[in-house]
């Protein structure tokens, strides 16, 4: 088995873990995520990001949230973002569960289509990164995406929300792809 085709075995690991908790959260909450306008989204991959940064500093967590959580959290903030960003916001809970799931469905596969292109192309490079260094890349891409949002969406060089919620994605499975290996 090549290594392309075992990121791809493994991706589909990751994110099945990723997707049962975001059916079981829909099972508890429903698609209650569809009232989160961009910042509100972009603001919990924030708190997430944050918190696998202090816990990578300090190796220690008050509240028990461990990082591969973590990351699962970002997987599926960032599956919503793409959502939200694609659909706009609702005041109230607009769709049943299983349309939910199959737009999120529709992002992971969009998502994992990415990460094939971009691991042609550049190689696979992200096994070489440390687990510090892909969640820097996260942060930074969060932050990206306050600025683009701060200047009303508006980019004059770069890729918009979009793209930068989908290299958080991938990011976030890269990571877990890491720890679960």
């Amino acid at each position: 088995m090549s290594t392309c085709e075992n990121t791809e075995l493994q991706f589909d690991e990751v994110t099945a873990k990723c997707r049962a908790i975001f059916i079981d959260k829909m099972s508890d909450y429903g698609p209650s995520w569809r009232i989160f306008r961009l910042h509100g989204i972009t603001d919990q991959l924030y708190i997430k990001a944050c918190n696998i940064r202090q816990r990578q500093e300090t190796g220690i967590s008050l509240v028990g949230d461990d990082i591969p959580g973590n990351l699962r959290a970002i997987v599926n903030y960032g599956i919503t973002a793409i959502i939200q960003a694609r659909k706009g916001f609702a005041d109230a809970v607009d769709m049943s569960n299983e349309d939910a799931t199959l737009l999120y469905d529709a992002v992971l596969n969009e998502a994992k289509e990415l990460m094939v292109r971009k691991n042609h192309d550049y190689g696979e490079a992200w096994r070489e990164m440390s687990k510090e260094g892909i969640v820097d890349m996260i942060l930074a891409k969060i932050i990206r995406i306050k600025t683009i949002l701060a200047n009303d969406g508006k980019t004059i060089a770069s890729e918009g929300v979009e793209g930068n919620y989908f290299d958080i994605i991938n990011y976030a499975i890269f990571d877990l792809i890491h720890y679960e290996s």
